[in-house]
């Protein structure tokens, strides 16, 4: 822990997995650097990119001490890449940030002081949308005040960018390989371990969407997901997992409706 005048400031590791990010993966490793909480490490888990992605982060790693880089051994996908970063973390606090996202530069800030002055387990923020170019959108996703193990079963309504819980009250969390809404089953792993995570009412990063929506053959495949993640990894019977994965269905559509545009946009 670091600290300054008697204001402890513990370190947080931020969760970064990797795969052919060449593009976006030094955009996203400045907006943790340009940071105004300073204690952090960066963790970087490739899963075997065949671009120039982990030359990049590299480059940043010789140059600042407090970003580390893992490559799998095999491919594993994002769960088993943040299982790793997890495992080698050494933070009171973990965070998420994926390879093509960015925060705003006092997100780490704002949410430490947030967690430690409400001495909370699990937290999340607002966030804003981005296109493929790192331009504004001007929409902002709203998540809701509270959540609990049973609404995250329903239907996730937060950002992957925007969790951070607290790993010394949570402890060790490891998920099985799920190729596909990974995070949904992290944040349902930590909500089984504490009553319920909560909003930090502010937009504090960008979340990149690509160009071109989900095909009708690409959501399918997503609901398939969605079923494996409740009848597979958290081996619910065929009718409940048939039941969560309709309620996804209907909560995606609210969560459409969360999208608010932004009226000013802060640097």
């Amino acid at each position: 822990m670091c600290e300054n005048s008697g204001i402890v400031y513990p370190l947080v590791s931020i969760i970064t997995p990797c795969f052919n990010s060449e593009k976006y993966i030094g955009e996203t490793i400045n907006s943790v650097l340009k940071q105004t909480y300073k204690n952090w490490e960066l963790l970087i888990v490739d899963d075997i990119s065949s671009d120039n992605s982990v030359k990049i982060a590299r480059e940043y790693a010789d140059r600042d001490n407090r970003i580390k880089i893992y490559v799998l051994n095999e491919k594993g996908g994002a769960s088993i890449a943040r299982n790793k970063a997890i495992k080698e973390s050494k933070g009171k606090y973990i965070a998420f940030l994926d390879s093509d996202d960015m925060w705003k530069s006092d997100k780490l800030q704002k949410q430490v002081e947030f967690m430690a002055k409400n001495d909370l387990s699990f937290s999340y923020h607002n966030y804003e949308l981005i296109d493929s170019n790192s331009n504004r959108i001007k929409k902002l996703k709203r998540s809701p005040g509270r959540i609990s193990y049973l609404s995250q079963l329903c239907g996730c309504s937060i950002g992957c960018l925007s969790v951070m819980y607290d790993q010394g009250k949570i402890g060790n969390v490891e998920i099985k390989r799920i190729d596909k809404r990974n995070d949904d089953a992290l944040w349902l792993c930590i909500l089984k371990k504490c009553k319920y995570g909560y909003l930090l009412n502010d937009n504090l990063a960008y979340y990149r969407i690509g160009n071109t929506s989900l095909s009708s053959g690409n959501k399918a495949k997503l609901l398939k997901y969605h079923y494996r993640l409740y009848r597979d990894n958290l081996n619910k019977s065929v009718p409940v997992s048939l039941f969560f994965t309709c309620t996804n269905i209907i909560v995606y559509f609210i969560n459409k409706l969360r999208f608010t545009n932004v009226k000013e946009i802060q640097q």
